[in-house]
Parts: C-alpha cells; structure tokens; sequence
C-alpha cells in the first residue's frame, strides 16, 4: 500500500516526530538496489593463465681487484657499452715491471754462471753438486719472472664479454685492496625471463616450447622460448621454476623489466 506524497509531506510537518522524518527522507531518496553494495562485489582475480615474470641477463658479473693497487685509468662509465677484451681498469704497475727487470737481470747473470760450471765440470774444477745448484738458480730467476709478469697482467682489467656496465664501484686514482669490487658487468644479447608457474600447468610446459610475454614498461609482446624447467614443484607455493630466453635482441628491454606471460600462447 503506497501513501499519497501529499499526505505524507502533511503527517512529517505535522503529527511525525522529527527523527521519523529524517528517516523517511533518507528511505526516499535511496535508489533502489539493482544488485549487492559496492562492497560486497567480490573482486574479480586474476587469469589463471597468466604468470608474472622478471628479466634478467643472461650472465651478470662482478670483477674485483685481484691485488692492491691505485687506478690510473677508468673506462667504464654506468651504462656504457663495450666489447670483448676492452681495458677497463687499469692499476699503477711500476713497481712489478721493475721488479721484472731485476729478476731478468738475475737470469742472466744465473745462466752464465751455469755455462761456466757446466765448463768446468768438463775440465774437472767442478763437481755435480755445483752445476745443479747453478742450474736450480736458473730456473729460480725464470720462475720469479714468471711470478712479476702475472702480476703485471693484473696491472689491467679486461672485459671477458661484450656488455654493458650495471654499477661502477671506484673512481679514477682510488687506491683499492685485493677481492675489492669494482665493475657490475652484464651481457649483451637475448635477455632471459624467469617464471613461477602454477603447477596445474606443468603438462604444458616443456624445454623448446614458445610463449608470449608482454613487457609493463614497453607495453609490447615478445616471443619466449623455454630452455630450462625446475625438476622439482615448490610444495609451499605449489609452482615450478622456469626459464625462458627472449627469442630475438631488443634494445628496449632492459634486466630488472618485469611483465606478463600468457600460458594460452604456450607452443
């Protein structure tokens, strides 16, 4: 039974005491509910078919000083490019070259001094013993050189592949102690993806196997194709660890981008 509006304006005025009114007006000016509140709504989850996964390099490094040293020459800044076999680092090495050149002079006098026992031991004035302890100094002074010319190779620091600088640690004339980093190197070429998949998907996923991945921060897709899976489900998580390499180089993705895989594009 619905009451005229008239009458109901009269009786709110008139006979109803205020509170009553304030509810009423409320009642009336509510919509009416077509469906449960905005808070009930449940949120609608994710697909079940996509996997969130994280670029990384194919091969990350972190050269550091294999000795102490001063550097004399930086040629690395963050970012930059280089090739394989570029310097890098270069450290002061004055003092091992010098001591080189002394241990060369050492052979030579050591090498004579063998010539002349071996002469002598052909003309009797000299016994075994004294041609073997020349001998023994001999091969002490080529080792010693042997010893400074390692140590002068690691005067400089060379780039075992072509990549790109992550983090430069040290400054140009910073004096540095052994096993101290100094470059974050990572490689060039085909990022890899790394994935934790449901494991309700793993009759799907196989080593060769492509999928499409699409990057947030360049809101593109790119192929992937699988190259490794874990041999194990992880039993808190209930997923298994992949691996996959993006399939062409892009110079736009970079490590550290994250994005979405479709498992539906699985082939």
């Amino acid at each position: 039974m619905h009451s005229h509006p008239t009458f109901n304006r009269f009786f709110c005025s008139v006979a109803a005491p205020l509170m009553l009114c304030a509810v009423w007006a409320t009642a009336q000016a509510q919509p009416p509910h077509d469906g449960p509140a905005a808070s009930e709504r449940a949120v609608r989850p994710a697909p079940a078919d996509q996997v969130r996964g994280l670029l990384v390099s194919s091969l990350e490094t972190t050269l550091s000083s294999a000795a102490a040293g001063r550097i004399t020459q930086l040629n690395a800044t963050l970012g930059a490019s280089f090739a394989k076999g570029q310097t890098l680092i270069a450290f002061d090495c004055d003092e091992p070259v010098a001591r080189r050149k002394m241990a060369q002079a050492e052979l030579s006098g050591a090498q004579e001094t063998l010539e002349a026992r071996v002469r002598m031991q052909g003309l009797e004035q000299a016994s075994d013993v004294e041609v073997a302890l020349a001998a023994a100094a001999v091969n002490k002074s080529r080792a010693q050189i042997d010893l400074y010319q390692a140590q002068i190779g690691q005067c400089t620091i060379k780039a075992p592949w072509a990549g790109r600088v992550a983090k430069v640690h040290v400054k140009n004339f910073m004096s540095v102690s052994p096993s101290q980093p100094l470059l974050d190197l990572v490689m060039s070429g085909p990022l890899k993806l790394k994935l934790n998949v449901p494991s309700k998907h793993i009759a799907r996923v196989r080593t060769g196997g492509a999928l499409d991945v699409t990057i947030d921060e360049t809101a593109k897709t790119y192929e992937a194709r699988i190259h490794a899976v874990n041999s194990r489900v992880d039993p808190v998580s209930q997923t298994v660890e992949v691996e996959a390499t993006i399939t062409k180089s892009h110079p736009e993705l970079l490590p550290g981008m994250s994005g979405v895989a479709n498992l539906t594009t699985l082939r």
